[in-house]
């Protein structure tokens, strides 16, 4: 009977020890769970995405054939190329045209809406000296683009702009990102469709759809 009674004793510890350990496993995982969920609402739910910081060629095809090709600089405002890229990847481009052409100054385009009020549904900064972005220094010359955005400094989405002459008026004032570094003169042929008056007493409303057929990433 003794070595019964003991060995029930040795029993119960056993089965203590391991209720032990079952808590104390069950709190780490508790704690590893609260840290993957603190991590996910700070992160918005999503992985960490490593910035772009080598530039990037991208190729526009147009609709009536005619196609060009930008180089987006990163060194200069890398949350704007990022953002540039995403849409790129994302085939929000595809089938959007450019709806302002304005002679001596630029060509406007990635509204899907086509009104100029459209955009992505996201807003990024504004990476440019005036919004305390120092970094970006790349002028407003021929064949840069640049992004469009209201009077607020951090309401660019997806509208860009394609400049046709020195603007460097608008330095420090939008966030210039890449320059058209191949096949300008597709750029320049928009200047040829018949515009309207828009209301800003520009006229610079094509009257047929100057369209992007497709925008894709140049893999080397």
């Amino acid at each position: 009977m003794k070595n019964n009674k003991n060995s029930n004793k040795k029993v119960v510890k056993k089965k203590k020890s391991l209720n032990k350990i079952g808590i104390t496993v069950g709190l780490a995982a508790v704690i590893v769970l609260a840290a993957v969920v603190i991590a996910l609402s700070v992160n918005g739910g999503k992985e960490e995405k490593q910035m772009i910081e080598d530039n990037v060629k991208v190729l526009v095809e147009m609709e009536n054939g005619g196609e060009f090709v930008l180089e987006l600089y990163p060194e200069y405002a890398p949350q704007t190329v990022q953002n540039f890229v995403d849409l790129v990847t994302d085939g929000f481009y595809d089938g959007v045209g450019f709806h302002r052409v304005v002679d001596g100054f630029m060509a406007q385009g990635g509204d899907p809406e086509g009104t100029g009020m459209g955009g992505s549904g996201v807003q990024i900064p504004g990476e440019f000296a005036a919004n305390g972005f120092a970094q970006n220094t790349l002028s407003h010359t021929r064949g840069v683009i640049s992004m469009a955005r209201s009077q607020d400094p951090d309401s660019a989405s997806s509208q860009f702009f394609i400049c046709y002459d020195d603007a460097s008026f608008l330095d420090g004032q939008y966030a210039a990102f890449g320059k058209v570094i191949e096949g300008m003169e597709t750029v320049d042929a928009f200047l040829d469709v018949e515009r309207t008056y828009n209301s800003m007493g520009e006229e610079a409303s094509p009257v047929e759809p100057i369209v992007m057929k497709s925008v894709t990433i140049i893999t080397e």
